[in-house]
């Protein structure tokens, strides 16, 4: 007897579809909690203090133990990383990394495949305000203080947002961006993204290493009644900007090469072209 599939994410699916066909690609289709405005100071995004950098030690400590667990009790499932090679020539490099947003936690698969490769730096990753300021509990908790930059409504934060981005980037560290913003639950193919992400990279003269995560279904169920998902992390080949061209083309041209290798990693895994607005390879484990 299949399981009973969970009706918010049933609804979730829902608004997936309607955004997909409306083109409002970068829009939540979460029932987040109503964002609070940070204030100036209130997030320390490079932990200087030496509280903060306390907790932020304290919860990475606990987001392994958590990551853990999860990959041994099939929680999350992954394969083997696919051009592993490609991020290892890049590991002491400064770098703004881009992947595909479907989960909550599928910046744990990357940090999880990627982490032995990193060392002693920092995997850094950028959040919605409202992520950082208004989500609850554990998780919450999580946001707040395992290497997370909030965005801003607030002119005055996001400068400080910037100045830690630049310092993190000529550091040598590595910076993940969501560069299609919202996350779209178990959605399987690549949406149009914003520039930021290339913004980031070219004020700062370092590459983009895109990455791409694809899925299949396993025949484990989760507890909203749909299938796990059996992830493959894929590095792609990383795009560097152009010293002959100006910042706007430099982000148009990256963000450009970013899609089209997305595309070709799409279309190779799951050996379809890529389509929108119909139900071809759209969510995992919608049709069972």
């Amino acid at each position: 007897m299949a399981a009973e599939k969970n009706p918010g994410r049933l609804a979730v699916i829902e608004r997936i579809k309607e955004y997909e066909k409306k083109g409002w690609w970068n829009k939540d289709v979460e029932d987040d909690p109503p964002t609070v405005p940070l204030k100036p100071g209130q997030c320390d995004y490079l932990n200087k203090k030496f509280t903060s950098w306390i907790q932020m030690k304290f919860v990475n400590t606990q987001a392994r133990r958590f990551i853990k667990k999860l990959v041994k009790t099939g929680q999350m499932v992954l394969k083997p990383v696919d051009g592993l090679e490609k991020f290892i020539a890049m590991k002491d490099v400064g770098a703004v990394i881009t992947c595909n947003h479907f989960n909550a936690f599928d910046n744990f698969a990357i940090y999880h495949c990627l982490e032995k490769y990193i060392k002693r730096k920092q995997l850094y990753k950028v959040i919605r305000e409202g992520n950082y300021t208004s989500f609850p509990g554990i998780y919450g908790y999580f946001f707040r203080h395992c290497n997370t930059l909030p965005l801003s409504s607030n002119f005055s934060v996001m400068k400080e947002f910037m100045e830690a981005v630049d310092t993190i980037l000529k550091r040598g560290e590595k910076l993940l961006v969501y560069a299609e913003q919202g996350m779209w639950w178990n959605y399987r193919k690549p949406r149009p993204m914003t520039n930021g992400a290339f913004r980031f990279a070219v004020n700062n003269n370092v590459p983009v290493i895109p990455l791409f995560i694809t899925m299949h279904d396993t025949d484990k169920i989760d507890g909203d009644g749909f299938p796990i998902q059996e992830y493959t992390l894929h590095v792609l080949d990383a795009i560097y900007p152009d010293a002959n061209k100006s910042r706007r083309e430099n982000e148009k041209d990256m963000m450009e090469n970013n899609f089209r290798q997305w595309k070709d990693c799409y279309e190779k895994v799951y050996g379809i072209p890529l389509t929108y607005c119909d139900d071809t390879n759209f969510i995992g484990g919608d049709k069972i």
